[in-house]
């Protein structure tokens, strides 16, 4: 059965980095290298490779290494959306780009993590198993014991097979969103561009059974800080990719 891939993704380039320093004092956070290759790339090909056609890059902080690194590629549409202005975090930033985005389903995808093997699976999963009757947003869920570099207590428990509920008051969780998901973007229709989480429209969701996850089959690599990224290079020097 074929998959409908998402013919846009929004592609969240546009952290600080701030807990990545030094290395972030002259390079943006999504251009550092694991084993030659940037973090954003990591995520890039296996989207390409998946079927998108066009992605949507928001910048802000050292913007034009970003830009230029995106419109470098050859092998995807590039649409830059500037927030050189004000960070707006991964809500604000939808909002802001909203008009870029179309009415079908995108991608959305941070830039600190990846999974290995890479390859375009993940993505195709996520499409596959998005019901835009059924629910508004699915995410990429990781299994906190089958990853490297994330040091949270876990994002959510599962409930009715796939749909998603916040950790809140509980000491840990066993999923941890990973970084990717699938959405309508109507869910940012007539919202204000300013500063706000995605969190903000996810609890909204969670209430009415619209917030689906998407479990991870892949190990997965959350880069959060230097020791993160050293340890990184040091797992896939040893499992290849």
């Amino acid at each position: 059965m074929s998959v409908s891939v998402p013919h846009t993704a929004m592609v969240l380039a546009a952290g600080l980095g701030t807990r990545m320093r030094p290395l972030t004092d002259t390079t943006p956070k999504p251009l550092l290298k694991v084993r030659g290759k940037a973090l954003i790339d990591r995520l890039l090909d296996p989207l390409v490779a998946a079927g998108v056609q066009r992605i949507v890059v928001n910048s802000h902080y050292l913007a034009d290494q970003i830009d230029a690194h995106v419109l470098a590629r050859t092998d995807v549409v590039v649409v830059l959306s500037d927030e050189r202005g004000e960070v707006l975090e991964t809500g604000g930033a939808i909002a802001k780009a909203r008009g870029l985005l179309g009415d079908d389903p995108i991608f959305v995808l941070n830039t600190d993590a990846f999974w290995a093997p890479e390859s375009p699976e993940p993505f195709l999963a996520l499409a596959g198993a998005f019901d835009p009757v059924a629910e508004d947003e699915r995410l990429l869920i990781a299994d906190t014991g089958q990853a490297l570099g994330f040091d949270g207590a876990g994002d959510f428990f599962l409930q009715g097979g796939d749909r998603l509920v916040r950790r809140g008051s509980a000491g840990s969780a066993p999923w941890a969103y990973a970084g990717v998901r699938i959405m309508m973007p109507k869910l940012y229709d007539g919202l204000a561009v300013e500063r706000f989480s995605a969190l903000k429209i996810w609890d909204e969701l969670i209430p009415k059974g619209r917030l689906a996850g998407q479990r991870l089959d892949r190990f997965w690599l959350h880069v959060g800080d230097p020791k993160a990224l050293a340890d990184a290079e040091m797992w896939i020097a040893c499992h290849g990719g």
